[in-house]
């Protein structure tokens, strides 16, 4: 692909002139030249995997942090079983993965829910796993990214983004689904999908009660840099009530700036994602067809081996995305958006191993689970060649599917691996027609680059949110990323005039909401904009600004007077916010005001003094209220 050719060249050059920086920072430690096969098993050593004394190879994989870049790749249901029969299946019994057995530290984690009286339930599902990862809280079965109290935790997507890093979020469910949707949304059911469901079961919380509002809502208002899977249907819905009341969420989308793209030719022409210009990028109406179909499993109720039918092989699944789509295609497409001098932060997901693995599909889940190695392989590269980036692959949580002898009372599958073999795959957990549960036990997590050694050993699913969270080396409280947020405003203005008041240093802020008429705006790189109307009396006009995410609230005094100058002093540069909501349209100045690093000083320094030489002053009055995201 062209541009993963320029990206390695990029990133060449970038090792190239930092290579003294990276002194200790290691490729991925080799793997033997080939894997046994089954003609050489049965020789003393023929099974062995590995090549020689390995000390030096794990010594050599420890990399200290910080990490610029931080790449986790989920596979839903992934269990240990699940990469053996997709490994067995496509590789053999003697073969590896390129990507997910690639990576040099492994270990377990644990994986269990609470329930709403904080004691543990041991059998999790998708949405309380993810949102322990995401936010290091955990939580109760069907909830996301909210503590046992129903209050909203903070996630590593959204507190990478108020640390001034790039975000993505991927995946090949629908995107408002539990894994992708724990890193952007905050809510009590993990299926309220859209404004219809939301209003429907989770009334409370939708925009017309005050609340956040939908998956796919607050997905938009979060404004992750790269958004890509599937989930269009969704999207296709009104909102209820709010700035955008009566318009569909891919029209709301296109009012605020996102580039959409919905096949392969679209997203190939985007060159760019950003605060500015997010891309949504939304490929089918539901989940992403399978990369393979075959058999359904045989029901054999009193286990009579006899019943099987003939081993068979898995096929391409017609109904498949087109080229350009795969999972593979799709991370290394995100890559190449987010990568920046400042960092990011990526999730991805391969959704389906866990859907097939609930409807006894082994095909299907086996072809899922090809997808999510070829994916890794894309983040392994990519990290290999930076040297800053930490590479995680785990599961959410365990699954059914179990490799057997011969069969058992339930659902069985015979297939015909990649080495000729019979291999017989079988689901217990629920009678045919059923559901296959999920399973409590731990799971596997592997990393690569800097921080990885955290991952080694027993973990708990939370202690992944402060691995990423601390290698990235990130501030977690996010009020405190607003605290010094300021609104500049002009110190005089004509009665019934047009002014600007521009509010800067909202980094962990989304929205910000004016007071009276004024509107809501999208926060873009800590800043936005408002234009406000002077009464028509004589007096003082109060402009109140509050952030919609931690609480903080600008306020600024502005004197309205006949003898004001015509033209008001001009505001702060700041970058135009997206379309408005409400009343509050957005400023036309073009200059933007950095709000990471040590430039945020002596930026606000220049602000005041051009303040200060055109005749105006700020008048600022901040305080802090309860904000909304904790980590209680």
């Amino acid at each position: 692909m062209k541009h993963r050719t320029a990206r390695r060249m990029r990133a060449a050059l970038a090792l190239t002139a930092t290579s003294a920086a990276l002194v200790g920072l290691v490729g991925l430690a080799a793997l033997p030249a080939s894997a046994a096969t089954p003609d050489d098993v049965t020789e003393h050593g023929g099974a062995t995997r590995n090549d020689g004394d390995m000390t030096e190879m794990l010594r050599e994989s420890l990399v200290d942090g910080p990490a610029k870049n931080v790449i986790l790749l989920i596979g839903d249901g992934m269990g240990d079983s699940e990469i053996t029969v997709a490994r067995n299946y496509a590789e053999g019994a003697g073969g590896r993965f390129a990507g997910i057995d690639a990576l040099p530290l492994t270990g377990s984690y644990t994986t269990y829910a609470v329930n709403a009286d904080g004691s543990v339930n041991y059998a999790s599902e998708s949405a309380s796993t993810a949102s322990g990862w995401s936010t290091g809280t955990k939580t109760v079965n069907g909830r996301l990214s909210v503590d046992v109290d129903l209050d909203p935790q903070a996630t590593l997507l959204e507190i990478a983004k108020a640390n001034g890093l790039k975000t993505g979020n991927v995946s090949t469910a629908e995107i408002q689904d539990a894994t992708p949707g724990a890193e952007i949304a905050h809510i009590s059911k993990r299926g309220c999908f859209g404004p219809v469901k939301t209003t429907a079961d989770c009334s409370s919380e939708s925009v017309e009660a005050g609340g956040l509002g939908s998956i796919s809502e607050q997905l938009l208002n979060v404004r992750p840099d790269v958004t890509l899977g599937g989930g269009a249907a969704t999207f296709e819905e009104s909102a209820v009530a709010g700035p955008w009341a009566g318009k569909t969420l891919f029209e709301q989308a296109s009012d605020r700036g996102y580039q959409r793209v919905d096949n392969a030719a679209e997203l190939a022409a985007v060159t760019t994602a950003d605060a500015d210009q997010p891309l949504l990028g939304l490929f089918s109406l539901g989940n992403f067809p399978t990369r393979w179909v075959g058999p359904d499993a045989t029901d054999i109720p009193d286990a009579d081996s006899t019943k099987l039918p003939a081993p068979v092989a898995c096929t391409e699944n017609p109904e498949r995305l087109e080229t350009g789509l795969s999972l593979a295609d799709l991370t290394d497409k995100a890559i190449d958006l987010l990568d920046n001098d400042n960092g990011f932060f990526l999730q991805v997901e391969g959704a389906s191993i866990d859907k097939q693995d609930h409807a006894a599909n082994a095909c299907g889940q086996i072809g899922e689970t090809v997808d999510l190695d070829e994916a890794v392989q894309v983040a392994l590269e990519y990290a290999e060649t930076k040297g800053d980036t930490l590479v995680v692959v785990t599961a959410d949580h365990a699954h059914t599917s179990q490799i057997v002898g011969s069969a058992i009372p339930g659902l069985n599958t015979h297939l015909l691996t990649e080495e000729g073999a019979p291999m017989i795959v079988a689901y217990g957990t629920s009678a045919a027609g059923g559901s296959q549960q999920h399973t409590g036990a731990q799971v596997r997590i592997a990393g690569y680059g800097p921080g990885a050694a955290n991952v080694v050993g027993l973990t708990d699913q939370t202690d992944l949110f402060f691995t990423s969270a601390n290698t990235l080396g990130l501030n977690q409280d996010l009020a405190s990323l607003s605290a010094a947020a300021t609104l500049a405003a002009p110190t005089e203005v004509l009665p019934g005039a047009t002014y600007t008041v521009t509010a800067s240093g909202l980094n962990a802020d989304w929205q910000v909401r004016g007071s009276d008429d004024l509107g809501q705006q999208d926060v873009l790189r800590g800043t936005a904009s408002f234009q406000v109307t002077a009464p028509a009396e004589p007096g003082t006009q109060t402009v109140t600004l509050t952030g919609a995410q931690t609480g903080v609230v600008l306020t600024a005094d502005v004197s309205v007077s006949a003898a004001a100058p015509v033209d008001p002093a001009p505001t702060a540069s700041a970058t135009p916010p997206a379309a408005a909501a409400g009343s509050g349209s957005g400023s036309s100045s073009t200059g933007s005001l950095a709000t990471t690093g040590t430039s945020v000083p002596f930026a606000l320094g220049g602000i005041a003094l051009a303040l200060v030489a055109g005749g105006a002053y700020l008048v600022i009055r901040r305080h802090r209220r309860g904000h909304a995201l904790s980590h209680n």
